[in-house]
């Protein structure tokens, strides 16, 4: 079944944030997350029934210990779970690559001010 499908179809309780039908994410992360979890899928590493089930779960335990998180953290959360669960990643990874794309994607800030822009990404402006 194609993944726009079993997207679809989940449960209303873990439903992917929408707009107008359209897919919502507030940052860029939450898309790329969201892509990666799908490319997993796609490539075999997991069913998605384990992964939404996953995504349940966790949604559910942070709700019961009244944690405040965003849908796409609690996605990442279930990814990780399911990746290293099937010994797909280790947690160490999992942290370094987490670690790295914080320090470059730490760029919502304005850039009326000099810094290195030597992090692999253009912002459509000359460095300064």
């Amino acid at each position: 079944m194609p993944v726009d499908t079993l997207v679809a179809q989940l449960p209303e309780e873990i439903a992917l944030p929408r707009e107008n039908g359209e897919l919502v994410f507030a940052s860029p992360w939450e898309a790329r997350v969201f892509g990666l979890a799908v490319a997993l899928h796609e490539q075999g590493a997991f069913e998605w029934k384990q992964f939404s089930q996953t995504l349940s779960e966790q949604i559910a335990q942070a709700e019961k210990a009244g944690e405040s998180s965003t849908y796409y953290e609690r996605w990442l959360c279930a990814l990780r779970v399911v990746t290293t669960s099937r010994d797909l990643l280790a947690l160490q990874q999992i942290s370094d690559r987490t670690e790295r794309v914080e320090k470059e994607d730490d760029h919502t800030h304005d850039h009326d001010h000099p810094h290195d822009h030597a992090h692999g990404h253009d912002h459509g402006h000359e460095p300064h």
